[in-house]
């Protein structure tokens, strides 16, 4: 295993932290103040910010960028490639494919899955995961599509399949999701910074 550890972290011994996938890697680097929970694995080449918190089995894949103040819970997945903003929170179950982006403030509910491949096995690559821009709120058991992209400050309602982008500031919801501007009662910031 290679890490650099920040001061303050707590790193259960049934975590690993620093999983080497190849023998051509830089170490994972982990942030002040981390908790990292049993079950958890941290490749190396993956570099993660300050107050970063797993639940149990959560997996970080290969060249992923993590900012500050970031929640991956129980069982959650990020595949790699990816980069998350700061003050995020991802909740149990979450799966978040290679070439992703997610911004700052943003809340992904259990079991909402990200995708990257419109194809799968039928086509030669061309992954492009979504983008998730500031403030957006996803519900639980949301699916994103491949290479969507969901404006700022939207809200996209629990169980909605996402096939087209999003506007800012918008609600999504139903299968294929419709979107329209957001009502009044949801018409306000995130609230995940600490």
């Amino acid at each position: 295993m290679q890490a650099e550890v920040g001061e303050s972290a707590a790193i259960s011994p049934q975590a690993t932290v620093g999983y080497e996938y190849n023998d051509d890697v830089s170490p994972a680097v982990l942030g002040t103040a981390a908790t990292v929970r049993a079950g958890t694995v941290i490749y190396c080449d993956v570099a993660i910010g300050a107050s970063f918190v797993t639940g149990h089995n959560a997996l970080v894949r290969e060249h992923t960028t993590i900012s500050d103040n970031v929640v991956l819970g129980t069982n959650a997945v990020i595949d790699g490639k990816t980069t998350i903003g700061s003050h995020v929170s991802l909740q149990t179950g979450v799966y978040v494919p290679s070439q992703t982006t997610i911004g700052d403030n943003v809340f992904l509910g259990p079991h909402a899955v990200l995708t990257n491949d419109r194809y799968p096995v039928r086509s030669d690559g061309g992954l492009a995961g979504p983008t998730i821009e500031d403030g957006v709120t996803v519900g639980a058991n949301v699916t994103v599509l491949p290479d969507v992209t969901i404006g700022e400050h939207s809200f996209v309602a629990a169980g909605a399949v996402v096939t087209t982008d999003v506007p800012p500031n918008s609600l999504a919801v139903g299968v294929p999701a419709s979107h329209e501007p957001l009502p009044p009662e949801l018409d306000t910031r995130n609230r995940l910074e600490q």
